[in-house]
């Protein structure tokens, strides 16, 4: 038994046959996209509407229209296999995920791989850095005594990759199965110790190196260490790495200077150069004292959204920013690529990153990105640890931690010079221990690069983003008692994605692809019209003769064959509305599906003719004698070992006149004498469904 779930008024709904493109392949998918509610018909004929509500996620294209009704049948049906929420990865509402389109799961879902990211962090040399008790002391007092502290680990691009794939930037959050979660402020002051109270951290922006360098390190690098307002690091670490042991206190603090730059640039805000940061930091350790006044925390939490943010677009490689925050909240957060410790963790040290200090053993050799996707597409709420903190002595964290840790639930605005971001706890409250209810909608905001002249404070410019970030400690979220998380729950299986990879493989959908059109094909052809109107009969007629003229179009092979006295009526509508074959593409192996459905094609949306003789049966409806059963339908595409050079087609406009008005003949009555035509059949979608394993396994 199975169920249409309409999107909308009970009506029609489009589907489109979409084109689906990699470097490789040409895939097709048929997928529901929106309902047209211009036509009405056929309320009398359940068993047609069921069969045509194969499940697929959403585009935007059109394509042809189809029927779609709400009731239940016994006939076979994908629903009866497998529920539509099932095979459609979300989200059924995108009135959140507005950017699903650009989004990286997208490309995904498609079939287009683009392999793990390359992840831009420079901590490797930070071990380097010689120095002395006095520039130690001016570490502390600019605020990163903790982050001095913290080793280089290394990274796991392949899980940093698949976290990047259910990060969403509409919400700063990442979509896991299990509902939304995100890196917090009070993960910050965990992980990495920097303070998350205080002044935003912005300034004067530079676009050139000289004039800043010679004020704050006493020197300017040469031409070929910068790059408009960058310099790089490897300059910063050979001219400053060593202090000299009878420093004037003036060239110790220029070295400390040049040491705080190169490690923010090589951790908290490292960039997707490889090796430069922005000198406009400078200016904020002129002063050590007041450098520790300003919130670095929340800055390293802005420039990671940011970074997260534009590495979850479909056409980006590299990811930068702290992944070393990254991946340890991961650890922390999930049971997925989390290694085994050496050490008891009842003996923790602060900042809490150091608890994966050093190299641990794990089952993080040999896994790709494939394999930790399919680990957070069946995530359970067994593998989440939602409050990982709570069973760690406060005893060893400092006082001055604690005491900003209630920003933590802050609902407020992130700032790092040009870059602004949300932060949301709102969206994750179980994070804080608190019960999860539906979140507000999220303020809109613009993610604009405030690129200026050199010399201009940004200050100015980003006034509404500074009077949010003041008044932070006004915005703390909190949760109702007792809340029932069932409004949550249903809310949040509508608005996300819930899968990133398929959990059937492209070729099998395929197969079932073609057999549920076989089902229609079947359908319509066997489907009684008494009782029917001349609308529902042109309706059921015009559905047969487009899902046949796929099938015969899409395997290389005829469902139907026209005898010769067809009129020149049907010539001519078949002229126009049907993709004529041209191409050159070389022969298929017959072991290779993905090949062997790499045919593409479109199909326009038509009007059906007005004038249809309603005391006849379907125009296109054979004897019951050579009516095609299940199992006698077209043949397979698997099954043709035969190829034609015009395998792969191209779309020819469709006539809009004829699409307006339709033809002035009826092209039924020059229809009657149609045959079938038997082909070894691939099955129908029920044969199709037992060949394939929908579990997803980690």
């Amino acid at each position: 038994m199975g169920r249409v779930e309409l999107l909308g008024e009970c009506g029609w709904l489009l589907w489109d046959f979409r084109i689906c493109c990699n470097t490789h392949i040409k895939q097709q998918v048929i997928q529901p996209v929106k309902q047209c509610t211009k036509y009405h018909g056929l309320q009398g004929c359940p068993e047609l509407g069921q069969i045509l509500s194969i499940g697929a996620n959403r585009s935007k294209a059109v394509a042809i229209l189809v029927p779609s009704f709400a009731f239940w049948t016994d006939v076979p049906t994908y629903s009866n296999v497998m529920d539509y929420y099932a095979t459609n990865p979300g989200p059924i509402d995108d009135s959140i995920l507005k950017d699903q389109d650009k989004h990286v799961s997208a490309a995904v879902w498609e079939g287009q791989e683009r392999g793990a990211l390359r992840c831009h962090e420079h901590t490797s040399k930070l071990d380097r850095w010689l120095l002395t008790e006095t520039q130690n002391e001016l570490v502390k007092r600019a605020g990163f005594g903790y982050l001095r502290l913290i080793p280089a680990i290394s990274l796991d691009n392949p899980l940093i990759s698949a976290l990047v794939e259910r990060w969403r930037k509409e919400t700063n959050t990442f979509h896991m199965t299990v509902g939304e979660m995100t890196i917090t402020l009070e993960d910050v002051a965990y992980l990495l110790g920097l303070r998350i109270d205080g002044e935003p951290v912005i300034g004067v922006t530079y676009t050139t190196c000289d004039s800043v360098c010679i004020k704050y390190l006493g020197k300017a690098p040469d031409s070929g260490y910068t790059s408009g307002g960058m310099v790089k690091l490897s300059w910063l670490k050979e001219a400053f790495s060593v202090c000299p042991e009878n420093a004037s206190i003036e060239d110790v603090e220029r070295h400390t200077r040049a040491y705080l730059l190169y490690l923010v640039g090589s951790t908290i805000f490292s960039t997707t150069t490889g090796n430069k940061v922005p000198v406009m930091y400078l200016p904020l350790f002129e002063n050590f004292d007041e450098a520790g006044k300003y919130a670095w925390g929340a800055a390293a939490l802005s420039f990671l959204y940011r970074a997260l943010g534009n590495a979850s677009l479909r056409s980006q490689s590299t990811i930068s920013g702290c992944l070393t925050l990254l991946q340890c909240w991961s650890y922390y957060h999930l049971n997925v690529g989390r290694p085994k410790l050496h050490h008891d963790p009842i003996h923790e040290c602060f900042p809490f990153v150091l608890r994966w200090k050093g190299k641990q053993s794990g089952p993080t050799s040999n896994r790709d990105v494939v394999v930790y996707r399919k680990a957070l597409d069946s995530l359970k709420a067994t593998d989440v640890d939602w409050c990982p903190y709570a069973n760690i002595s406060h005893t060893i964290i400092p006082e001055s931690i604690l005491n900003q840790l209630i920003l933590g639930r802050s609902k407020t605005m992130l700032i790092c010079f040009d870059k602004a971001e949300r932060h949301l706890p709102d969206r994750c409250l179980r994070q804080f221990g608190l019960h999860q209810m539906v979140p507000e909608e999220v303020q809109h905001w613009e993610r604009k690069t405030r690129g200026v002249d050199g010399g201009v404070d940004l200050s100015g410019k980003m006034e509404a983003e500074i009077n949010e970030w003041e008044n932070r400690r006004f915005h703390i979220v909190e949760a109702e008692e007792d809340l029932d998380e069932g409004q949550y729950v249903n809310w949040y299986s509508r608005i996300t994605r819930r899968l990133v990879g398929r959990p059937i493989p492209i070729s099998s959908e395929f197969q079932r692809m073609n057999a549920a059109l076989r089902d229609i094909a079947h359908v319509a052809d066997t489907l009684s019209t008494h009782g029917m109107d001349d609308l529902q009969i042109q309706s059921v007629t015009r559905i047969r003769y487009i899902a046949h003229e796929y099938l015969r179009d899409h395997a290389g092979t005829s469902t139907v064959s026209l005898d010769n006295s067809e009129s020149e009526a049907v010539k001519k509508i078949r002229g126009k509305e049907r993709v004529r074959r041209r191409g050159t593409s070389k022969r298929r192996r017959k072991d290779d599906p993905e090949e062997l459905y790499a045919s593409a094609m479109h199909i326009q949306v038509y009007n059906v003719p007005n004038e249809v003789n309603h005391e006849q049966h379907l125009c296109l409806q054979r004897n019951p004698g050579h009516a095609l059963s299940p199992n006698q339908r077209i043949g397979g595409v698997m099954e043709n070992n035969g190829t034609n050079e015009a395998d792969q087609h191209e779309v020819e406009e469709v006539d809009e006149d004829h699409l307006s008005h339709g033809s002035e003949e009826n092209p039924c009555e020059s229809l009657a004498n149609v045959g079938a035509v038997e082909q070894p059949s691939l099955g129908t979608s029920e044969d199709v469904t037992h060949q394939n394993d929908f579990s997803v396994t980690a």
